[in-house]
This record gives C-alpha cells, structure tokens and sequence, in this order.
C-alpha cells in the first residue's frame, strides 16, 4: 500500500493520478489529508482516504498503518511549524513500522543556500535518525512558481522579480509528481538519492521574451530591489513568510543557487522534461 501525505495539494494529487495511470489498483492507494471531506474526488476514484492531520499527532499512526510505502510531501507555513509537522510525521513513521519513506526535498539540500533549505536538511537529519528506509527526492524549482502569474505580467507589459541574470533549471510540477510515482512502484529505493532539474536552464528576461513571442505582446522583465519586490508581493495578498520566501529565492537565483542541471529526472522520466514555452503557452492558453 502507498500512502501519500497531502493528497489534496496539487503536487500530491497529481502523484496520485500518475500512480493510477501506471497501473496501481487505486484499492492500494491512500490519501493521507487533513481534511478528508476534501479528497471526495479521489475516494471516487477507489482510492482509501485516512485522516491525517500534521498538527495533530494522534491522528498519524492511523493513517499510516499498513503502509509499505510512504510519500512525505514537505508541508508549507513558517518554516518552525514545518520542521514540528515533519518531525511528527517521521516519529509515526517510525511506530507504524512504514517500509520506505520517499521525501520531497529541496536540490542540493546539503548546500542549498536559499533559507527554504534549512527544513528540508532538519527533515533529511531527521529521517536519518529514524533509522527508517528512506528516497530523497530532491525536487528543483517548480516553473510554476514563475509562470503562475504571467496572464498578469502580459497584461501589465511586465514581469518583476528580484533574480537578475540567474538562471532557473527548473521543473513542472506535473514532471516532478511522476517521478515521484516511478519511483513509488520500483524495488529497491532505501538509501537513494535523486537531484531533480529541468533539462534546460533560463533566466527572467527570456520568461518575459517567451510570453512576449507567444501572446505578439511587449512584454519585458523589471529587476527590483529585494525590499520593493516583497512589498509588490505582500501588496498583492502574499503573507509575510510567502513573500520571504519568494524574495529569498530570487536573491539566491540570481547568484546561481538554481541553475544546475543534473539529468536524474529525466532519466528516471525516461523522456526530456518539459520545456519552457510549453508551459509558458499553457498558461497564457494558447
């Protein structure tokens, strides 16, 4: 049985479909949630449906019974209540017996600079402790993170950040939630670690010259000031944290935190990873 924590979410939903089209009987699947009135889609499908709720232990060792395999998708929030969510989930881990625990981390976890890092190194020292099989998914940058808001930049002519120059191997989040599911249903996973990365890497200023060349539109990127682009953010609805975190990465981007490539996704995707434009044209809808 393969559970998956936050199925609601949609990296964790989209693992759950990717498992399904690989030919795991949804009888085998659960959606771990916090709220499971939520997952009425997917119980439709036939997949088990457990309450699990982060912040309340007691709910845990239930929803992971039984469990052979189990997806560990990193929580959002303020990074001290994620490393508590976290820990919390690994100590049920550990008393349901769990055969192997697969993580989404963060690339280069051990040297990442960017402050997102530091809970998923805690998580990985954490898992470590456990004494509990474990496979790192080192996940990269969701594109989405960048091209989310492009509809918006088209129609302000801009597109703002705080990155400069750097370059983003970046990564959909559709291609990162079927790694996940390869993963899941291959043998012998416990103690491996994969760096997942887009096959290409790109900056901001070809983003804005990508939705430019698909909409027939001038669109150009804004380089801003780290405390002028959070305040853009947190203007737009952002909470604080969010906003932090945003700013905190594209700082980082900018001296090349993210632009590596690594070849580990698409070789487990048995495919190239999906290209920019592709995304950049999905989103506009064109």
């Amino acid at each position: 049985m393969i559970v998956v924590i936050g199925a609601t979410g949609r990296y964790g939903r989209e693992v759950i479909e990717h498992l399904l089209r690989r030919g795991v009987p949804a009888a085998e699947i659960v959606a771990a949630v916090r709220t499971p009135t939520e997952a009425t889609a997917l119980a439709a499908l036939g997949v088990g449906v457990r309450h699990a709720d982060h912040d309340r232990p007691e709910t845990l060792p239930t929803a992971f019974a039984g469990a052979d395999k189990l997806l560990l998708v990193s929580s959002t929030g303020p990074d001290p209540v994620r490393v508590a969510q976290h820990r919390a989930i690994i100590d049920a881990a550990a008393k349901a017996d769990v055969g192997l625990v697969a993580y989404t981390s963060v690339t280069r976890a051990a040297t990442n600079p960017m402050t997102s890092a530091r809970v998923h190194r805690d998580t990985e020292q954490a898992l470590t402790a456990s004494g509990l099989p474990t496979v790192l998914l080192r996940n990269g940058w969701y594109t989405e993170n960048h091209t989310a808001t492009l509809p918006g930049a088209v129609a302000r002519g801009t597109l703002s950040g705080s990155a400069g120059q750097g370059r983003i191997a970046s990564a959909t989040r559709s291609d990162l939630a079927e790694d996940a599911a390869v993963i899941l249903t291959l043998d012998n996973q416990a103690g491996k670690i994969y760096d997942l990365t887009g096959d290409t890497a790109w900056t901001l200023p070809e983003l804005a010259a990508a939705c430019a060349a698909h909409t027939g539109r001038p669109v150009t990127y804004t380089d801003l000031p780290a405390e002028q682009y959070w305040q853009s953010l947190t203007q737009a609805g952002l909470p604080s944290h969010t906003a932090d975190l945003i700013v905190d990465a594209d700082l980082y981007i900018s001296q090349g935190a993210l632009a590596h490539i690594t070849g580990d996704l698409s070789l487990v995707l048995e495919r190239t990873t999906t290209p920019l434009t592709t995304v950049v044209a999905r989103t506009l809808g064109i």
